[in-house]
């Protein structure tokens, strides 16, 4: 883009109240492939493709999936149309801040940086169980403590790339985004070629596989199908997590109002469609559905293994464990920009160390690794399977308060729209995206996901608590800006 290009946003950043602090060099793919790499449908599609099979089966694959991911999609159009007229490395905040005042952005806040930092914990997690089980690796006498360290290591490697600025993470995130294509392009054109007669009926079986794998049931027994089918939603829902790193890399974007919109929707749409043949057609690929529900957590690599030459099955799963450690990577650049843009407004304990940005790389370094030890002290006290409900529970209410708050002051207090904008269809998307975010998160605390309800609830009290005891009178919120009439 020209220098004019770059002087108008810098122009547009002023008028909604922050200098150009940050080093706006990213692209619009550069903005897509952030958001792309942190959906990564082959981290949260293939490391929790055992939560979506062992609840009702195949059902919850081939329909499951598509039916989550227009729900997402709904949820990334809204979001987009606010983030072409508040461009702002504080995204989400920000914006229900100016839309819904200062209570509101607090909150979101907070939702959406507990979210980043949990998903974070998870997507490096996920890496460790996926590594392990994949290549047999030795976990010694105390697997638990191995996992902590490997997994803490993993963390801090990531935090020290961001450390060194955005070109550097722009290279690697950009990379993520066309080795996802490649290794998920490969891997659905070899299983399509190696299936010579798949049982289409499994795409829309119904099947209660709750209970198992015996030993380590995904989901406890129960009879309800149609319960169990909807406990599936949560592998699209935590899958689809993360377009909101589009956002918050507003201020190092070129072209932001434009470019920003078009990178949430396609990075979801993309992953939906991609991730949703990637996903059907491993489910093809097993021998019978019961023998992969027995495989747990294993069953990706195992199906793989059993159906592709070894070589090439060898050579992908070496490809998807990059792909999941660059999926931290630009995880870890999310959640530190969040943190950047609510110290800025002083909403942080620590608030003006964490807004600091290094003179050098340009690059908000003291909260680059700030989020990386929160992220790394996740791991040591919760399972897998939790922390990801967790964090897609707390994402997604973060993502719905903006667009709840926007629903309320469209066409009222928000009459500028950015060049991006969804017309008179924003306020009934918005409304189904809230209702929708309401029935996620009920889903996302039950058994055996139920340590998620105390720690969701106990998050709502807290913040009450906080708000009108400390910081309804301290914090004064981000800047008002020109942009809302």
């Amino acid at each position: 883009m020209s220098a004019h290009g770059s002087h108008d946003d810098e122009h547009l950043l002023r008028q909604l109240g922050y200098p150009q602090e940050l080093a706006r060099r990213m692209s619009g793919f550069s903005n897509f492939a952030i958001s792309f790499s942190i959906i990564c449908i082959l981290a949260g599609g293939i490391t929790s493709f055992h939560v979506g099979l062992c609840s009702a089966g195949g059902a919850s694959l081939g329909l499951g999936w598509p039916l989550v991911c227009l729900f997402s999609l709904v949820v990334a159009l809204t979001m987009a149309q606010v983030a072409s007229a508040f461009p702002t490395a504080g995204g989400l905040y920000h914006w229900a801040s100016l839309l819904g005042g200062r209570a509101c952005g607090w909150c979101t806040a907070w939702f959406n940086l507990a979210g980043l930092i949990t998903v974070l914990a998870a997507i490096n997690a996920g890496v460790f169980d996926f590594t392990v089980a994949t290549f047999a690796l030795p976990t010694g006498t105390n697997p638990g403590l191995v996992k902590s360290a490997v997994v803490i290591a993993m963390t801090f490697s990531q935090a020290l790339l961001n450390h060194y600025g955005i070109r550097l993470t722009t290279r690697l995130t950009d990379f993520s985004g066309w080795l996802i294509l490649v290794v998920a392009g490969v891997l659905i054109v070899s299983l399509g070629l190696a299936i010579e007669s798949p049982d289409w009926s499994r795409l829309w079986r119904l099947e209660n596989f709750s209970g198992q794998p015996e030993g380590a049931a995904v989901f406890p027994p129960q009879s309800s199908l149609p319960w169990l089918f909807c406990l599936g939603f949560l592998l699209p829902a935590y899958t689809i997590t993360g377009f909101d790193a589009s956002a918050h890399t507003s201020e190092e974007t070129l072209g932001a109002a434009t470019n920003v919109p078009r990178g949430i929707v396609r990075s979801v749409w993309v992953s939906a469609v991609v991730g949703w043949v990637m996903i059907a057609l491993l489910l093809l690929a097993m021998p019978t559905v019961q023998e992969g529900v027995a495989q747990g957590p294993a069953v990706v690599p195992w199906v793989m293994k059993r159906t592709l030459p070894s070589g090439l099955a060898w050579a992908l799963l070496a490809g998807i464990v990059a792909a999941q450690y660059l999926c931290g990577l630009a995880a870890l650049t999310s959640a530190s920009r969040m943190t950047y843009a609510f110290a800025r407004d002083g909403g942080l304990p620590c608030s003006d160390l964490l807004k600091r940005v290094h003179p050098t790389t340009q690059s908000p370094s003291i909260a680059v690794w700030m989020a990386a030890l929160a992220s790394a002290a996740l791991i040591v006290s919760l399972r897998y399977e939790t922390i990801a409900a967790i964090g897609t529970v707390f994402l997604y209410i973060s993502y719905v308060i903006p667009v709840a708050a926007g629903y309320l002051a469209h066409g009222r207090t928000w009459t500028r729209m950015g060049p991006w904008s969804l017309g008179r269809w924003y306020r009934p998307l918005s409304a189904v995206a809230t209702v929708g975010c309401v029935f996620l998160v009920i889903l996302g605390v039950q058994p055996p996901n139920q340590q998620a309800l105390p720690i969701v609830g106990g998050t709502l009290l807290a913040m009450v608590l906080i708000w009108f005891g400390l910081e309804r009178r301290r914090f004064r919120g981000p800047p008002s800006g020109v942009r809302l009439r």
